[in-house]
């Protein structure tokens, strides 16, 4: 059953769509940003290694993994400020207040699960990739995120980044302060066929 905020936001969708009216079409484009738009860092994280783990151990194997993934993601997300949106299989997106909450979520995750790593068998190892963007996006929370925002974080996590890797845009790091003591090492990808200026996070020891 749908919550009322989702009920509504698919009740705007559908008006919008039947609009033939420009400027119907107008105002039903701003009743949805005034209803559901704000500025969030957004954060996507990715599980590395699915197809590999899936055809070698089973879905079940994996599924646990996925399992384990979010019993350690949601209270870390939580911890730093955010707001958990959904598990879509084996990836997590949420929003936070700013780029720096972010980092600092995805660094400590990446921690976490290395920690766990120590105490499981190899074929229960758990590595994750994250990408991360800020930008004003349409939320409906618990269900669901869109916008450019999420669009970027989710390529940066699910496309780009490596296990391990903690990737931001340019944009989003520049919002971060430099007091913070966040170290990255710029970079440029391609997404969709437009460069794109980015950053990954060093917060490995040497």
């Amino acid at each position: 059953m749908q919550t009322e905020p989702s009920k509504l936001f698919q009740d705007l969708l559908l008006n919008f769509s039947q609009a033939e009216d420009p400027e119907e079409r107008q105002r039903i484009e701003t009743d949805l940003w005034q209803n559901f738009g704000a500025d969030h860092a957004v954060f996507v994280l990715d599980m590395s290694g699915f197809s590999f783990l899936t055809r070698k151990y089973g879905i079940v194997h994996y599924l646990s993994m996925v399992k384990r993934m979010q019993l350690t993601s949601e209270p870390i997300i939580k911890s730093y400020g955010g707001s958990m949106i959904k598990y879509e299989a084996d990836n997590c997106f949420a929003i936070f207040p700013d780029p720096l909450s972010a980092v600092n979520a995805g660094v400590a995750m990446q921690h976490a699960f290395h920690a766990s790593n120590l105490l499981t068998t190899d074929d229960l190892d758990i590595y994750i990739a994250c990408g991360i963007d800020f930008g004003k996006i349409l939320v409906i929370r618990d269900v669901d995120c869109f916008g450019d925002a999420v669009n970027r974080a989710s390529k940066l996590g699910e496309d780009v980044a490596a296990a391990g890797e903690v990737l931001i845009t340019k944009e989003a790091m520049d919002m971060i302060p430099t007091e913070a003591g966040i170290k990255a090492r710029p970079m440029t990808i391609t997404i969709s066929g437009i460069n794109i200026s980015a950053y990954s996070v060093e917060y490995r020891q040497p």
